[in-house]
């Protein structure tokens, strides 16, 4: 397959996306949920590290760029539907969350009600300075 070819197998949406969700590599947790388009994820497949594509920006993201917590791809993969892919990734620094949570799913619902699981390993006004 030559470069690039491989992007022609996803079902991207109207908008030219495709849900990407990013899940550790050795764990297995689910880390993060981002959106790419053609470009974040051929970048993706260069680089070898998480690039998305920001909708609020309108503009690439490359995971880790104000943080320091990149992601380094291990393994791309595609659904059978072809319409999401899944990073399995190295989180360096061990946050993907821009809380600074290990992993952006950090609520669970119980009794009706969403109910904060897993703690602040960082407050994001130091990550962000």
């Amino acid at each position: 397959m030559s470069a690039g070819q491989f992007l022609e197998a996803i079902r991207w949406t109207e908008d030219g996306l495709v849900p990407a969700i990013a899940q550790d590599a050795k764990t297995g947790r689910i880390l993060m949920m981002a959106w790419m388009n053609r470009e974040s994820l051929q970048l993706t497949a260069d680089e070898g590290r998480a690039v998305y594509w920001s909708r609020s920006r309108q503009q690439l993201w490359r995971k880790g760029e104000s943080s320091g917590h990149v992601q380094l791809v291990k393994e791309i993969r595609l659904d059978c539907d072809e319409d999401v892919i899944v990073l399995m990734v190295e989180q360096l620094g061990g946050m993907a969350c821009h809380t600074g949570r290990e992993s952006c799913f950090y609520r669970v619902l119980r009794d009706g009600q969403w109910q904060t699981v897993d703690p602040v390993l960082k407050d994001p006004k130091e990550i962000y300075a």
